[in-house]
Parts: C-alpha cells; sequence; structure tokens
C-alpha cells in the first residue's frame, strides 16, 4: 500500500471553486480506479484554505497509474492556479481501518 497526505495552501478567493473541482476528481478516481483505496479531503478548522487529502493506493503502480488519468489531469489543470503551495507528505502505514460504507460530505456535522 501507498499512503501519503497531501497539504495545499489555495487562494482563499478561488477555495469554493476549488473545493467543488477537488471533490469530482475524488469521487471520479474513488468510483473508477480500483486502485484507488480512499481519498478524503478535509481542511484546517478555522483555516478552510489549508487543505489536507489523505490518499490511500494499493501500490506505487496504482499510484503512478492515477496521475496519467483524464480526471486527475483535468483537476491539476484547472486548479493550478488556485494552488498557492502544495507538499507531499510519505508516510508509513500502521494501521488503517474503516466501516464499511460510512463517510460524510461533512455537512451534517
Amino acid at each position: 500500500m501507498q499512503v501519503r497526505i497531501a497539504e495545499l495552501e489555495i487562494d482563499p478567493d478561488q477555495i469554493d471553486e476549488f473545493k467543488a473541482l477537488l471533490a469530482e476528481e475524488i469521487a471520479t478516481s474513488v468510483e473508477r480506479e480500483p486502485g484507488v483505496l480512499f481519498l478524503y479531503a478535509v481542511s484546517v478548522k478555522g483555516a478552510p484554505s489549508a487543505v489536507r487529502v489523505i490518499e490511500c493506493y494499493a501500490d506505487p503502480l496504482a499510484y503512478q497509474a492515477h496521475l496519467t488519468t483524464p480526471h486527475f489531469l483535468k483537476y491539476k489543470t484547472q486548479t493550478a492556479d488556485m494552488v498557492r503551495s502544495l507538499r507531499l507528505i510519505e508516510t508509513e502505514p500502521i494501521a488503517l481501518a474503516a466501516k464499511s460504507g460510512q463517510h460524510s460530505n461533512g455537512e451534517d456535522h
């Protein structure tokens, strides 16, 4: 498995458009790519332009394949001028667990 954390800083004036494009890209990736195990996007509480994405791929090949998909390339192109900074953090998974079918769009909290 390959798990990484993406730390993004987004132009505050474009955060709503960025979030919509990111949500679309995540939904498409999880739906269409068997090697994308999960993608979770959150913002730092009180700092909506500080976006963090926790990504999990079946293996490094699944991650490399993800980078070449039309939906990912569309997201990268459409958000290029919105992203002020991007830092990718490689991780070593310790324990990963989730309840099947449990997710939230954050609007019910």
